[in-house]
């Protein structure tokens, strides 16, 4: 029974795992709309506008202008189900996903030719998936929604016209909420079972910046790890006849404690000419933080299995670290007018043998479009487009009540950004 409630309900973490977003894991990409135009090649070494603030704190000393940048990119994700069977009945439309949006802004201001002041707000962590409520798999999740909104003060400081560094703390806002179907021995109809939690968490970002000759410019980025306590409740509701005395439905004190991974980001931005640019870049995210999901419950005054069910509950992840490459290219195409495109390859975290519904995430390739224009030196507008193709994966799910789901699930998505830049 245990192992049964482990898999169908009480991994909040586990809100955190989802394919339908352009980065690994849980993690969001959709910080920098030009960026996103080149398929985030060169993220650390570009510093084309205030969205360097989260790309590289040091990229801020080559911004000589006061500016706001700011950006909305949506994603639009579809999931193929095939090759469904399980013990319990019911449907596999892949739709779980909602039109989601990623909003992002960032402001700069030079302060002398060697300090820069910066600020930034964005999301670097996040998804949302809602199956539908007829889903064969709702046992092992049905409805998975986070949110990480983060404040980032920023100062970077140019020791010459070469080299730079930056550094910028940061406030992180977690939120997560999560439900599945809740099925016993003791009733033939479902209830439901659903996890909500917050917390408030620090860290830090540090850059360096180098132009290491008159058209080679180097960057590195470090993204730290960021610890978080999640504090909310249990919310058990047994499907109609469950007797009360074995399994009570009720509200519940929870908490979890779980730490977003910490990344590195290795860039190069190469001038090929006046009007070609090519941008090259690496990023190593410690996903292997992530091996276990363990939630505690209080759960005093519940029925004669509650405590077995609700108590503290494990369920294994043993994720592994990941790289991603990029690589892009822009084309001047005039004064008024930049082109943009880039290729990403990101490894997904997860493994065959823990993959779950609510993590049905593989390998992917990102393809990217872009442009900028500017009508004026004052104001920039940005729009990029990304295409998202992950490999096919098998989910392969059981418990202890021998409930089964197995699946082949193939995902993709489009992503549309856009943005503008305006100097003072």
């Amino acid at each position: 029974m245990k192992k049964m409630m482990l898999k169908t309900t009480l991994g909040l973490a586990v809100t955190l795992a989802s394919t339908q977003i352009f980065a690994s894991g849980f993690a969001l990409n959709e910080q920098s709309i030009s960026g996103m135009g080149t398929g985030f090649a060169g993220r650390s070494s570009s510093a084309d506008d205030a969205s360097t603030v989260f790309g590289n704190p040091a990229g801020m000393s080559r911004l000589k202008r006061e500016q706001v940048t700011g950006g909305f990119a949506v994603i639009d994700a579809s999931t193929d189900i095939n090759d469904a069977s399980g013990t319990r009945s019911g449907t596999n439309d892949g739709d779980m996903v909602p039109f989601t949006g990623v909003p992002m802004g960032y402001y700069v201001k030079p302060i002398d030719d060697q300090w820069a002041f910066g600020l930034g707000v964005y999301a670097p962590f996040g998804l949302i998936t809602d199956y539908e409520n007829s889903f064969q798999g709702r046992n092992f999740g049905s409805k998975s929604e986070v949110k990480v909104v983060t404040f980032q003060p920023t100062i970077s400081y140019a020791f010459n016209d070469k080299v730079s560094i930056g550094f910028g703390p940061t406030i992180n806002r977690i939120s997560g909420s999560l439900e599945s179907a809740l099925t016993t021995p003791f009733s033939p109809n479902d209830g439901n079972v659903e996890i909500k939690g917050d917390d408030i968490g620090y860290g830090y970002n540090i850059g360096l910046l180098v132009q290491a000759t008159d058209t080679t410019r180097v960057g590195l980025t470090y993204h730290s790890k960021v610890k978080y306590k999640l504090e909310g409740h249990t919310e058990v509701n047994p499907g109609a006849g469950t007797p009360g005395f074995l399994l009570s439905g009720d509200r519940y004190d929870a908490s979890l404690d779980i730490t977003t991974p910490e990344s590195v980001d290795f860039s190069v931005t190469q001038e090929i000419n006046d009007a070609w640019t090519v941008y090259a870049g690496s990023t190593w995210t410690r996903w292997s933080r992530l091996k276990d999901i363990t939630v505690n419950n209080d759960v005093t005054g519940g029925g004669a299995l509650n405590p077995a069910l609700f108590g503290t509950i494990t369920e294994e992840q043993n994720w592994h670290d990941t790289w991603a490459y990029a690589i892009g290219t822009s084309y001047q195409l005039n004064k008024q007018w930049v082109l943009r495109t880039g290729l990403t390859f990101d490894q997904s975290p997860a493994n065959n043998t823990d993959r779950s519904p609510r993590i049905p995430t593989g390998d992917r390739t990102i393809f990217s479009l872009g442009a900028g224009w500017s009508p004026t030196e004052d104001l920039t507008i940005d729009v990029a487009y990304s295409y998202l193709k992950e490999e096919k994966v098998s989910i392969n799910r059981r418990n202890a009540l021998g409930q089964a789901y197995n699946a082949e699930y193939e995902n993709s998505a489009n992503g549309f950004g856009v943005g503008a830049t305006y100097r003072f």
